[in-house]
This record gives structure tokens, C-alpha cells and sequence, in this order.
């Protein structure tokens, strides 16, 4: 089997999976004709909340809100997911709606990272190697699907595997930092230093991989031709 055919059943897969829990929500927005456009704002608007969440509840120490960040980003990825879902059952796909809702996806990655930068989670350089990283993934995509190369499910790290695991450290990370709190200890945010050294890693595996997958396409392509 080809690489880009395993990435293409590993797409499928995943799509497969999701539409289990995503059937009965598309529907009902449909139903109540929800512009697809207007789910891209939504999602943008989580992710700015979720920031601000992030950024109080962990430079304020506001322990009873450990629980909100997680949950918001979970409904700004899932909002990110139903916009395109419902704009493809509708047939109101267009460049216009796909252009908007890349940008407003970068820019909420973007958010996000200020959000654990604010919060203390990492530190601004880390930060913004981050914000570099993520949109060079973005953007090797982008660049080389404009040279032809099918780039769907290349990748460990593409952005609803993010924020997975996003979602899932934040949530570990909640609940320490609340236990040290009831237990009255100083905790060093161990945890988040370390998961955020092995998902920088995975995200420069994910850009190299992308990157070495475009160039190897691209050569067939030239050879072709």
C-alpha cells in the first residue's frame, strides 16, 4: 500500500469514528439553518474565552475553574469540525467560507498559546517556537496541496490531534495543580514542562514529515512529467 493511500484510510478511519458523535448534532444544526460560517465564528470565539480562562485561572491561582479551559477548547474544536461537516450537506462549501475558517483556525491557535503564556504554563520563547511550528504545518500543507500533493492525514500532529491532546494535558494539568493546592504544596508545573517538551517534538517530527512527503510527491510528479 502507498503512503498517501494509508494516510487516506487513515483519514477515512477518522472521519468514520467521528461521524458517530457528530450525526445527530449536524442534523440539528441544518435543521435550524445554521450558516457554516457563523460555527467558524463560534469556534473562534471558545478558543478566545478559553484563553482568558486559561490565563486567570492559573496566573490567579482560581483553583475552581480547572475544569473550564479543557471544556471550552473541546467546543471550539467541535465547532471546527461541525462547519465543515455542515457546510458539505448543504452544498455551501465555497473558497470564501474554506479561506475564513483557515484563518480564523490560526489565529485560535495562536490564542491559545498566548493563553499559556499568560497563565505562566511556558515561557514566551517556548511560546512562540509553538506558534511558529504549528503554522509552518499549516502552511506546508497549503503550500504544497497548491502544487497538487493530496496532504490530508499527513502528519502525527494535524490540528484536531492538537487539540486533543491540548484538552487531555490541560485537564492532567488542572487537576495537579489543585491537588497540590489542597495539600498545600508548592508544585513546579513539572507536568506541563514535560508534556510540552515531547509535544514540541512531535510537532517538528509532524513539519519534517510533511515536508520530506511534499518534496518525495513532488519528485514523482517531475518524473512524471
Amino acid at each position: 500500500m502507498s503512503e498517501e493511500k494509508h494516510y487516506t484510510k487513515k483519514r477515512v478511519k477518522q472521519k468514520k469514528f467521528l461521524s458517530i458523535f457528530t450525526e445527530k448534532p449536524i442534523n440539528y444544526l441544518i435543521q435550524h439553518n445554521i450558516s457554516p460560517n457563523i460555527l467558524s465564528y463560534l469556534g473562534f470565539i471558545f478558543s478566545i474565552i478559553a484563553t482568558i480562562f486559561i490565563g486567570f485561572r492559573f496566573s490567579s491561582k482560581g483553583i475552581f475553574l480547572a475544569w473550564i479551559p479543557p471544556f471550552l477548547i473541546f467546543f471550539s474544536g467541535a465547532f471546527d469540525i461541525l462547519d465543515g461537516a455542515v457546510a458539505r450537506r448543504t452544498n455551501k462549501a465555497n473558497s470564501c467560507g474554506a479561506f475564513l475558517d483557515s484563518n480564523l483556525d490560526r489565529l485560535s491557535d495562536a490564542v491559545l498559546l498566548l493563553g499559556l503564556i499568560y497563565g505562566k504554563l511556558i515561557e514566551f520563547l517556548v511560546g512562540y517556537i509553538l506558534l511558529f511550528l504549528t503554522l509552518m504545518i499549516s502552511y506546508t500543507r497549503a503550500r504544497a496541496e497548491t502544487e497538487g500533493v493530496n496532504m490530508k492525514g499527513i502528519g502525527l500532529m494535524e490540528r484536531a490531534d492538537r487539540i486533543i491532546i491540548l484538552i487531555i494535558a490541560l485537564s492532567i494539568e488542572g487537576w495537579i495543580f489543585q491537588i497540590s493546592y489542597w495539600m498545600q504544596f508548592d508544585y513546579s508545573g513539572l507536568f506541563f514542562t514535560i508534556f510540552i517538551c515531547l509535544y514540541m517534538i512531535l510537532l517538528i517530527i509532524t513539519l519534517l514529515h510533511r515536508i520530506m512527503y511534499t518534496f518525495k510527491s513532488l519528485r514523482k510528479k517531475d518524473i512524471k512529467s
